[in-house]
């Protein structure tokens, strides 16, 4: 803590020049890591504001000309077959077409309660070719996935009900089939097979930040004319003097809020958090709080959301926290595993976009993600090392953390560089509150399809997304690799 004495402060005088000066309405102060504070829930966004971010780019502003644009194309499904009894569509979907420039997509539907009983499939085309993909599958049960259920944001208008998201990387053509495959009831009126109000949501994520480029490493700073083997000082403007005096650049509201509640941990507007040795994280905690946990991980490096390019305009700004940290949920992004590591970052813009414009979430869902290069990145906004209440596992995001292997796990095994990523960052965060990898947590569920709300479980502090809830997440071949990142975190922890 001492190192970060003096950034600290000018942190918090830069913070305050752009940060509003009172808080929203049911606010409360951002904790510090790791001393426990209520839940705070954000206020959910009204329904014009949900129809004008669906609709309309999200283009760089002039306070901040680095940010990244994106942009979100939401297509009406049409009946492509019904039941000649009932006239019910049993099909619904898209002919082949030519849209604009994508990256990710998904399918939504209007009420988030309904489920989607049927098969969803997709081809796409690589952009400026006329090379199609075959058939691909979308992962229809999604509903595992989001805030608790009573919750303000579970709750919300903005919210739909929503398969997975599957990264197909630049396409420009779309062809989708929506399949029931229930039966419609023999008796009383004819019902519909598939939830109202399908749509094919068509996510852009922007290209990436202009002072950053990313490699298998993570993002580095770097000049925005061309390559360069000098880096440029995070936060400055290059060529300048300003660069040489470490002036900060321009922020958003935003982007400061975001980068504000690290600010013990890293620099205003920084793009990373370095990582420390063990003595090092212990020596940090000790100055914070006063005492150092007898088993703590080393800090790992964290990509920031700045340095994987989130629009701030998108989330809600007010942040929520839970209790405590108690368990970690791992899950696979089901998003598929064509990708690279320099990819990842878009990978997570394009899901940040998809969670919140596309399925009304106030943030992206997970707190944690990590991609195959094991490399790992800031999730939901409100701080690394405090206890951010996610939307990852329904029915126990209070007092939990999620963590997301970018990819999909039934059928191929989590790269190795993956895992050791997992039990690097449990033995930190678990470590900030006192857990051990290798024990159990009592949660209580708030309600799910394995455990009634109220009922108290005991899980494993590392556990996998289907052990609070009956699911396929993290994928099988993910999920077998839970035992020995166990034993590996506690290992970090000292233990």
């Amino acid at each position: 803590m001492r190192a970060y004495l003096a950034s600290s402060i000018g942190v918090a005088c830069t913070a305050a020049l752009v940060l509003p000066l009172s808080l929203p309405s049911g606010a409360v102060a951002s904790p510090q890591a790791p001393v426990p504070h209520a839940a705070v829930q954000a206020a959910p966004r009204t329904a014009v504001q949900a129809t004008t971010s669906r609709t309309a780019l999200s283009a760089p502003s002039a306070a901040d000309p680095r940010a990244v644009a994106g942009s979100t194309q939401s297509l009406p499904l049409a009946p492509l077959a019904t039941d000649r009894a009932t006239g019910v569509a049993t099909v619904q979907g898209l002919a082949r077409r030519d849209v604009r420039p994508f990256s990710l997509l998904g399918v939504v539907w209007d009420n988030a309660d309904d489920e989607l009983n049927g098969t969803v499939q997709v081809r796409t085309r690589a952009t400026g070719t006329q090379v199609w993909s075959g058939w691909l599958d979308l992962e229809t049960h999604n509903q595992e996935h989001g805030a608790d259920l009573g919750t303000e944001e579970r709750s919300a208008a903005t919210v739909h009900g929503a398969t997975a998201p599957l990264w197909v990387g630049d396409s420009d053509g779309v062809e989708l089939r929506v399949r029931a495959v229930e039966e419609p009831s023999p008796k009383g009126p004819a019902r519909p097979l598939l939830p109202r109000g399908l749509r094919l949501e068509l996510v852009d994520p922007g290209a990436e930040p202009t002072a950053a480029t990313t490699t298998a490493g993570g993002p580095q700073a770097t000049r925005p004319d061309g390559p360069s083997d000098t880096p440029v000082v995070p936060g400055t403007v290059p060529g300048t003097p300003a660069e040489e005096e470490r002036m900060p650049v321009a922020m958003t509201a935003g982007d400061a809020a975001s980068s504000a509640v690290n600010a013990d941990l890293a620099e205003l507007g920084a793009t990373e958090i370095a990582a420390q040795t063990k003595e090092q994280t212990e020596a940090d905690l000790a100055d914070q709080v006063g005492f150092a946990q007898p088993y703590i991980g080393a800090r790992p490096r964290i990509i920031t959301r700045k340095g994987w390019g989130a629009d701030e305009n998108l989330r809600e700004r007010k942040f929520g926290y839970t209790k405590s940290v108690k368990a970690a949920f791992v899950h696979h992004s089901a998003t598929g595993n064509n990708y690279t590591c320099a990819q990842a970052p878009s990978v997570l813009r394009g899901i940040y976009r998809y969670h919140v414009v596309s399925s009304g979430w106030r943030d992206i869902g997970y707190n944690f993600a990590i991609d195959k290069c094991g490399n790992i990145y800031e999730g939901r906004a409100g701080g690394v090392a405090k206890p951010v209440m996610g939307a990852h596992t329904l029915g126990f995001n209070t007092n939990s953390v999620g963590i997301a292997v970018l990819g999909t796990y039934s059928s191929t095994n989590p790269p190795a560089a993956a895992t050791t990523a997992i039990a690097k960052l449990t033995a930190w965060k678990l470590g900030l509150y006192g857990v051990n990898p290798r024990g159990k947590s009592t949660l209580t569920s708030g309600g799910s399809n394995k455990y009634k709300k109220g009922t108290k479980v005991a899980l494993n502090a590392i556990s996998g997304h289907r052990d609070g809830f009956v699911t396929e997440c993290p994928g099988s071949r993910l999920y077998e690799k839970l035992g020995t990142t166990r034993t590996t975190s506690a290992k970090y922890q000292g233990r």
